[in-house]
């Protein structure tokens, strides 16, 4: 059986505890930074956000996510999509109008505050599958 896991964490790790907790062998690690130089700490935030939405966003396998036997497919080349901001006092005000504009409630949602001690600054996802 063949594992392919990724997590994140605040704080730095040892590798040789990751691999003793883990135990099933190989452990990779990828520092999720290198962003341009002066992109600070949000910047490579965000670079680690991306990096792990998109595995995030494999849940498409989950049949109570996503329809069994549908594709998932790529932004066309050339496609540009519309930028569109939204603006809030809350997270929860920010996912509400987003869940307006895509007409649908999120299918997944984390918030890092649900976890127990855990050390890093505040974090949040979602994911919007399917049609109304």
């Amino acid at each position: 059986m063949h594992f392919h896991v990724h997590f994140a964490v605040a704080q730095f790790v040892p590798q040789r505890l990751i691999k003793t907790t883990w135990g099933r062998g190989f452990v990779g690690i990828k520092r999720l930074g290198g962003g341009p130089i002066g992109s600070g700490s949000l910047g490579e935030a965000r670079i680690a956000a991306r990096y792990l939405s998109k595995y995030v966003g494999k849940t498409f396998d989950d049949p109570t996510v996503r329809v069994p036997g549908m594709h998932r497919y790529e932004v066309a080349q050339g496609f540009q999509p519309k930028v569109l901001r939204l603006y809030g006092t809350t997270s929860e005000s920010v996912i509400e109008q987003a869940s307006a504009v895509f007409g649908v409630a999120p299918a997944v949602r984390w918030n890092s505050e649900e976890v127990e001690l855990r050390v890093g600054p505040p974090a949040i996802w979602a994911q919007w599958d399917g049609q109304p």
